[in-house]
Formats: structure tokens, sequence, C-alpha cells
């Protein structure tokens, strides 16, 4: 009867960075499986997209900060995003809801950056 699939990759596998060739080609392969599976499933109304993250703040980039300043890391990374800021996970998430909407029925096989302009400047 239809669906969604969220595929989730980051931004290097459409603005691959120097020293990163093996990451970089399987996101590039999940970009092009989410594209592959569009057109495959498209007939059972089975939409497929995948989002390409860029910096979003999480458990894993806070264990990353030093001696616990997690806001001053925060304004670290904010300064290689164009739009200057480091995304919230609820950001993510309502891009999330979106996709999966009825509202984004005749979207698929498309990979959405959510990046802040990151993936222009990688």
């Amino acid at each position: 009867g239809g669906g969604q699939i969220v595929n989730v990759t980051v931004v290097g596998g459409k603005a691959p960075a120097a020293r990163a060739l093996p990451t970089t080609l399987s996101r590039a392969a999940g970009i092009n499986l989410t594209k592959s599976l569009a057109n495959e499933y498209a007939a059972d109304n089975i939409l497929v997209n995948t989002i390409c993250l860029g910096l979003v703040k999480s458990a894993q980039i806070a264990r990353r900060a030093k001696a616990g300043d997690l806001e001053g890391h925060y304004r670290e990374l904010a300064k290689r995003v164009p739009v200057g800021r480091v995304a919230e996970a609820s950001e993510f998430a309502d891009l999330v809801a979106f996709l999966v909407s009825a509202r984004a029925g005749y979207i698929t096989g498309t990979s959405v950056n959510f990046d802040g302009g990151l993936g222009h400047t990688v």
C-alpha cells in the first residue's frame, strides 16, 4: 500500500573532503542506492529519499568537546558552516517528519542536504 523510506548519510557523499576516499565512496553509494530504490519502488507508491547531514548537535559531537566546554566546541564548529551555527536535532526531525508526510507525496529519489550550506564549502 505504499510507504516512505528515509536514508541518512552525510554531505561528504556529494561534496567529498580531502583524505576521505573510503567513506566518501560508501556515502555516495548510499545516495545512489536511494535513487535506485526510488525508481524500483515508485510504482508501488513507496517513496525513497536520503538526507545528507552536515553538523548536528549530538552526543557523538559532544564527546569531542574539550574539558566539558560544549558550547565553545559548537561555536568553533559553527565557524565552518555558512549559516554560522550547528543544527539542532529537532530541526533534523522536522525534515524527516516532512519527508514522511503526505505533503511530500511527490518527492522521491532525491537527496536533501541538511548542512547549513556546508556541502558547498567542504
